[in-house]
């Protein structure tokens, strides 16, 4: 297979550029990220809710959650203070209401109450969940490890509550939780167009030359 032409690259340097400049780079590829709407309560008990954009799930076996709080945020700082937390999925209904909870609230103000976002009990810890998002994820604290200026905190995960109606076959569908996501900048996206594909075993390869062929272009 011929190779196409070379395209010319911009290159940017960690090294040899601002943080600042360099995190919106970073932000701009690394796309698009799920949301962890990570819900928690103070040692006063104040409600916090806030949205991380890095976040995605740890282990397996046992089940664990991460999202990566940049700075000493409300969310760390109350995880770290009782050990629970919930993280809610970010449906596309709430879009103005999940930007909202980013705003930088004193520690002693609700997110919730001043973005009209309504909570709930969790089942199994005491920190609320969403109650108009689709899906919480109910956590307790497994541990945290710091980097620089972030802090990235692990959840193991004690429940999982989805609504009846976005399950079918056992498992909750994209198409009925519309998640956002995170982009560059101040951009955020939708789920879009959803594709299905199979993975392809070994067996399966080795057995059908015409499969590596057709990737190849040939």
């Amino acid at each position: 297979m011929t190779s196409p032409a070379a395209r010319d690259r911009v290159s940017f340097d960690p090294d040899a550029m601002d943080s600042g400049a360099f995190y919106r780079v970073l932000n701009s590829v690394v796309v698009p990220r799920p949301i962890a709407w990570v819900c928690t309560r103070s040692a006063e008990g104040v409600h916090n809710l806030a949205p991380h954009s890095f976040y995605t799930v740890a282990c397996v076996t046992p089940p664990v959650v991460q999202f990566t709080s940049v700075g000493r945020k409300d969310s760390l700082r109350n995880a770290e203070a009782t050990g629970q937390f919930t993280v809610n999925l970010t449906p596309e209904a709430l879009f103005e209401q999940v930007n909202a909870t980013a705003t930088d609230f004193p520690p002693d103000h609700s997110e919730a109450e001043h973005t009209g976002v309504r909570l709930e009990p969790a089942e199994t810890v005491d920190a609320m969940r969403v109650a108009e998002s689709p899906v919480s994820i109910e956590c307790v604290l497994h541990g945290t490890v710091s980097f620089g200026d972030s802090t990235v905190v692990f959840g193991r995960v004690r429940h999982i509550s989805v609504w009846a109606e976005a399950v079918q076959d056992g498992r909750p569908r994209i198409e009925h939780l519309r998640p956002l996501a995170r982009l560059g900048g101040n951009e955020w996206s939708t789920i879009g167009e959803v594709r299905e594909i199979r993975r392809i075993p070994y067996r399966t390869w080795t057995d059908d030359p015409g499969i590596g062929e057709r990737l190849r272009g040939r």
